[in-house]
């Protein structure tokens, strides 16, 4: 049996976050790159700079700041969990993140969104007790080619602005 494999990041939230976006688990080119939603295909970075109307960030450092700037807190749903690859469909074995306590730690959090329909049933299936509200933004992976960017913009706007 596969061992499990735990998240390597921890959670960007400020003291100021209103909202929280959750992504499932990083792709194993996010575990690469050292930084969530690190595969130069995901559309994470140019969506959130674009919903502000700022350029898009180049490195670590200017992520963090486009999420300090926007009071932005993120983090994913899984903290472990056995998977052949990054799809979230082959993750197996999960076990959730503490994001009841993050969000007791951080009560400006107002919202929380997730980039992925398994992070919002993940969170429904164990936090959907929390009186805070949710929001689902459609994927910036890759995988999801049903919506085109200007979709996915549209969308993110709405929710984030």
């Amino acid at each position: 049996m596969q061992p499990i494999e735990y998240h390597p990041f921890e959670p960007i939230v400020f003291d100021d976050s209103r909202i929280l976006i959750l992504g499932t688990f990083p792709s194993f080119k996010s575990i690469e790159n050292s930084f969530y939603y690190g595969h130069p295909q995901n559309q994470f970075w140019k969506l959130l700079s674009a919903v502000f109307g700022e350029e898009e960030p180049r490195n670590i450092e200017e992520k963090i700041a486009l999420l300090k700037r926007h009071k932005i807190a993120l983090w994913d749903m899984v903290r472990g969990c056995v998977r052949q690859n990054s799809l979230d469909s082959s993750l197996k074995n999960i076990e959730v993140n503490d994001i009841e306590g993050l969000l007791k730690e951080h009560p400006s959090i107002e919202l929380v969104c997730f980039t992925s329909k398994t992070a919002q049933k993940l969170y429904q299936r164990h936090f959907a007790h929390l009186p805070i509200k949710t929001a689902y933004l459609p994927s910036p992976s890759p995988a999801y080619r049903a919506m085109r960017f200007d979709e996915k913009l549209k969308e993110w706007k709405k929710i984030l602005k």
